[in-house]
Formats: C-alpha cells, sequence, structure tokens
C-alpha cells in the first residue's frame, strides 16, 4: 500500500516531519520565542489547549531562562506535569489531546510537553430518556472524565477499576472498562477488554458502535447489552458484579452480561415499594406481550377462525368491516405503517413540533382512514393500544425490537392463522434460547431455571430478601449484606 494512504501513529518516524504535517492545518501555531541565549519553540493546536494556561505559566516565565539546556527550561517553568520525550509519537499522542510542545531551536531531538487541554462538554443534566418522578436526576454527559466522576463518587472505594483502551485508527477513542474487583467475575471483564482490543475499526463515534461489535450475536434484533444514561444505575449494577463500558462522547454506558428480563424492569422500580414496583414490572411484561400479539391475533381470527369470536361481538365486528374493501392484512400493515410514520416523524422533528405532528397527526389520519372505509374503527382502537403498550418498554433499543416482532408475526398470522402465531412464537423462542450475552444465557433466570434469581425477575421481592447476587453472574462474592444483622437491627 502506499505510505501516503497509510494512518497510523508510525508514518512519521521524526519529529520534523511530524511538525511539517501539523503546520499543514490551519489550527496549529508554531513560533520561536527569544531568550538570553537561545531561540525556543512553541507549538500547539489552538482548538484544543486553553490559551489562559499559556499565557499565566509558560510566557512570563521561558523569558529568563539563562542557559541552553533543556533541563534549564524545566526548572524554570512552575509546572509539575512536564514531560521529556524524543518520540514522535508520543509527541504526536499529546498534542491532539491538547498538550503544548517546546523544544530548542538548536536541539529539536528533545522536546518539552505540557498538558494544557480543555474540555469542551455541556453540564450534567436531567436524563431525557430514562427520566424518573424519584431518585437522582444526574444523567451521564459525551465527556468521559465527567461520567467517571459521576460514577465514583457514589462508589468511593479503591476496588473500582478502570480499564482503559483506545479504539480506532481515526478516532482514537477512550473507551473504559469499569468493574469492583473482589466482585465482578475476572472471566467477563477479560472477556469484555480483549473484544474491545481486539477490535480493527477506523472511528467509534458512539457507544452503539460498540454494542454492535462486540456482542454475542450480531445477527439478533435483541440487544445484548443494557444502554443507560443513569450514573446511578451504572454504579448499582457494578455492585452486583456486572462490568460497565463507557466510550468518549457518548453520553450513555453500556452494561452486560444481562438477562432478557431486565431490559423491563425500570430503575426507578427500585425506588418505589415492592408491592407497587412488582405491579408496574408484571403491567410492563403484559404490555410488551399484548402489543407483539394483538394485532396478529386479530388478523388471525378474521381471516381464518371466525367461530373463536364471541356471538355478542359478531355484530360488532360485521358492522365495523362491513364497507371495507381491504383483507385483515392490508388494513393493519396500512394502520400500523401510519403509526410507524408518525413515531419517525415526531422523533426528527424539533420538539415541540414533533408533539403535535404526533397528537394531531394520530387523531386526523385515524378519523379519516375510518371514514374513508379504509381500515375499521375496532382494529383502529387495536393498533393503537399495541403502540401505547410498546411504549412501555424501559430501554429504547428493546423497545425498537418489540415494533419490529409484529410485523412478521401479521405474515405468518394471515397465511396460516393462529398456528401462524405459534410458530412464529416458537421461533422467537428458540432463538432466545441459544442467545447469550458475554457467553451468559440471555434466558436466565427462565432457562436455565434459577428459583433464587426470580426474587428480582417478573417481580422485585423487598431489598431485606435480596442478600445475594445474582447466581448468574457467577461473582466472586456472592454476598451483598448479612440477613441475620438486617434483621436485628429491625428489631
Amino acid at each position: 500500500m502506499d505510505d501516503k494512504k497509510t494512518l497510523n501513529s508510525e508514518k512519521y518516524q521524526s519529529f520534523e516531519s511530524l511538525l511539517k504535517q501539523f503546520q499543514k492545518s490551519k489550527d496549529f501555531t508554531l513560533f520561536p520565542i527569544a531568550t538570553l541565549d537561545e531561540f525556543i519553540k512553541i507549538g500547539y493546536f489552538t482548538s484544543l489547549i486553553d490559551v489562559e494556561i499559556l499565557h499565566r505559566d509558560v510566557f512570563p516565565y521561558i523569558k529568563r531562562i539563562d542557559g541552553t539546556s533543556i533541563t534549564q527550561l524545566v526548572n524554570v517553568l512552575p509546572i509539575e506535569n512536564l514531560t521529556i520525550t524524543s518520540k514522535a509519537s508520543d509527541i504526536q499522542d499529546q498534542l491532539l489531546s491538547g498538550s503544548i510542545v517546546m523544544f530548542l531551536s538548536h536541539d529539536p531531538t528533545k522536546a518539552i510537553l505540557i498538558k494544557a487541554g480543555v474540555e469542551r462538554t455541556r453540564q450534567v443534566s436531567l436524563p431525557e430518556v430514562e427520566f424518573s418522578v424519584v431518585g437522582p436526576k444526574e444523567s451521564l454527559v459525551e465527556s468521559l472524565n465527567t461520567n467517571l466522576n459521576l460514577i465514583r463518587k457514589r462508589l468511593p472505594l479503591p476496588e473500582l477499576m478502570v480499564k482503559e483502551v483506545i479504539v480506532g485508527k481515526l478516532s482514537k477513542t477512550r473507551i473504559a472498562v469499569l468493574y469492583i474487583e473482589g466482585i465482578a467475575n475476572e472471566e467477563n471483564v477479560n472477556t469484555v477488554i480483549q473484544r474491545i482490543s481486539d477490535l480493527d475499526i477506523d472511528q467509534v463515534i458512539d457507544s452503539s458502535y460498540i454494542t454492535q461489535l462486540i456482542q454475542d450475536n450480531q445477527n439478533s434484533p435483541f440487544p445484548q447489552f443494557i444502554d443507560t444514561e443513569r450514573p446511578d444505575r451504572l454504579a448499582a449494577v457494578l455492585g452486583e458484579g456486572k462490568v460497565v463500558i463507557l466510550t468518549e462522547g457518548a453520553p450513555h454506558g453500556l452494561i452486560g452480561p444481562t438477562t432478557l428480563v431486565e431490559f423491563f424492569s425500570a430503575f426507578e422500580d427500585y425506588f418505589l415499594n415492592w408491592i407497587v414496583a412488582s405491579f408496574f414490572r408484571l403491567v410492563r411484561l403484559f404490555a410488551v406481550l399484548f402489543s407483539v400479539l394483538v394485532t396478529p391475533i386479530y388478523v388471525a381470527v378474521l381471516t381464518y377462525h371466525y367461530e373463536l369470536i364471541p356471538k355478542d361481538l359478531v355484530n360488532t365486528l360485521v358492522t365495523s368491516r362491513s364497507a371495507i374493501p381491504l383483507p385483515p392484512i392490508l388494513e393493519a400493515i396500512i394502520l400500523e405503517l401510519a403509526i410507524e410514520l408518525l413515531r419517525e416523524a415526531g422523533a426528527r422533528l424539533p420538539t415541540k413540533v414533533g408533539q403535535t405532528i404526533g397528537i394531531v397527526g394520530g387523531i386526523v389520519i385515524g378519523t379519516a382512514s375510518v371514514e374513508a372505509g379504509l381500515t375499521s374503527n375496532v382494529l383502529l382502537i387495536i393498533v393503537a393500544l399495541a403502540a401505547l403498550a410498546s411504549f412501555t418498554t424501559p430501554v429504547y433499543q428493546m423497545g425498537n425490537t418489540i415494533r419490529l416482532l409484529r410485523f412478521p408475526f401479521l405474515l405468518l398470522a394471515h397465511y396460516i392463522g393462529l398456528i401462524g402465531v405459534a410458530i412464529c412464537f416458537c421461533f422467537l423462542l428458540i432463538h432466545l434460547l441459544r442467545l447469550t450475552s458475554l457467553g451468559r444465557p440471555f434466558l436466565e433466570p427462565l432457562y436455565p431455571p434459577r428459583i433464587s434469581d426470580l426474587k428480582d425477575a417478573f417481580i422485585r421481592l423487598p431489598l431485606s430478601r435480596q442478600s445475594k447476587r445474582p447466581i448468574e453472574l457467577q461473582t466472586e462474592d456472592t454476598m451483598r449484606f448479612s440477613t441475620e444483622k438486617a434483621n436485628e437491627k429491625k428489631g
């Protein structure tokens, strides 16, 4: 391959060739400063450094240098973290990270690197996707250092380990793998670090890139990592023994290994009474099944299984469909696609306009389609309820999967009726049985059956009953707290 088209750190073998390349860019500055006995050259990217540091801690002191050695320059500067290097690769990495390079004109073989980077990012704000009425109101931001701070202040212990990996030939993205030493399973940690280290990709823009590249089955519509913007949730799962992945530039963290049930558990459940939280969790699980199955069952019954319709409901269905020229499958697909179009339009438009489009568009299109005789009012109600039920999924990625699953169920329901719905459900179940997250079963605690992990699956038992960490994580320390001591304090 032609060297001019090769993008890597080894391309610029000398400091001089590296500076010539940097000087082609408009935001790189290199200029000399005259001292008593020497010319000192200073270079930096104006877009990456804090100029105030340069004027405050560098310029007032370098003019006082009386000598011609790099050591004298280091002794004069009142800066603690200085690096002296002669490697072009180190200079390249530091300059592109927001450092200032200084070297003597007569001896460009050695350079001083001064960290002066400025980090421009938005402030910590309220969660937008996982908002909760009770509980903390902080969310992750695009700065990796800020996100680490949000987690460390919740887990102030030396066992919290952060392993950093640089990924991307172009982006040089920092990716941090977090876990608690002595709790997390070393096999899970090593699996995550190895998969990330082995990535060969030009750039990583967001944590979703990492999800797609390192998950066990890249052809599955089901996400195998939980994506969350809440630092309190990340701190909680670290305490359980899970592994967390944070990406520079991404306001979301990844959690693994995970199970299917956890995608329907809102973190707000842990801030509520266990009875109320369990009820809401069961409602979500029912809503998911309702969202996926109700429209296909409607199509299957009206196409093949009229005998299943109660007598009192037959007249209502016949009346609603008497003027409809389309078969049930086309009627259902038209409404489902209309709902999806409204969702996409509402998501892509500005917030205020998007809300208006979603509400007004749904009312206008629904009413017009019924009056025009394209769809029945009964199916319109069913599709609207199914769409509403799909919104109860706490994790956005799983919500997208639920939206997708309805269509294969619809098609098979049209071709072979309820048998098609059953066959599609069997294929879905087989896929879930084979699916894993970091090598751990995705359907746990249902398969393999683990009774003790059911305490925080479909229902959430009181916190006092959850003294052990999940078995599926195979943590080094299985106990969260002593049940006996907790009961003694109650007395």
